[in-house]
């Protein structure tokens, strides 16, 4: 099972418009934000994890949505931990799990091509100003393309790792995993400019 990739259904979420998924998806990102309390956001964090079933998807798909980011979670615990203590941790992790979860939750119910149709459509009045909004569009279709073939490298970094005995060491995972995005990366934008996209 690979994250975040559009599994048909018939769900009040699968019909409900594009559009409105990504409004609601800023209004939560933005929401838990502002929310100062975990307690709070813990509440909201269970409200889409509810959405789940609701929608058709077992525990199953809610975990391959969430294992990814795992060992990301226990990192910004530790520092928060350490920085202030652990209602701080989590706050910050309950937050990120919320805003993932819920934004797997919108591609799994909806189809790339439409999320991104409904994109460029809500960036239109921004072209006067210099935005191109289907420049914008690859761009998030990238991205949203990436977030599997990164989990995979990360996995495969974690596994060559663990056999060399560094499995604890966040250094060994963290700086192969950044260096090979960013490669990744630059060889996807020179195959763009090399078609000449504009």
């Amino acid at each position: 099972m690979i994250a975040g990739l559009y599994i048909h259904g018939q769900s009040a979420l699968h019909r409900a418009a594009a559009g409105a998924k990504i409004l609601a998806m800023v209004a939560l990102g933005t929401g838990v934000f502002l929310i100062p309390d975990w307690p709070v956001v813990a509440f909201v964090l269970a409200t889409v994890l509810l959405l789940y079933p609701v929608s058709g998807f077992g525990p199953r798909i809610m975990w391959a949505q969430i294992k990814p980011i795992l060992w990301l979670l226990v990192i910004f615990f530790a520092v928060q931990l350490w920085l202030n203590d652990w209602q701080a941790g989590l706050l910050v992790i309950t937050r990120i799990a919320a805003i993932v979860m819920f934004a797997s939750l919108v591609t799994l119910t909806t189809k790339t091509s439409d999320l991104l149709a409904s994109l460029e459509r809500a960036m239109q009045p921004l072209r006067p100003i210099g935005v191109n909004p289907e420049k914008v569009s690859l761009a998030i279709s990238m991205v949203l393309r990436f977030i599997p073939v990164i989990s995979t490298v990360a996995s495969e970094i974690r596994d060559a790792q663990r056999a060399r005995g560094l499995d604890r060491s966040i250094i060994a995972m963290v700086v192969p995993l950044i260096i090979r995005t960013l490669k990744m990366a630059d060889d996807v934008a020179d195959a763009i400019d090399a078609r000449s996209f504009d």
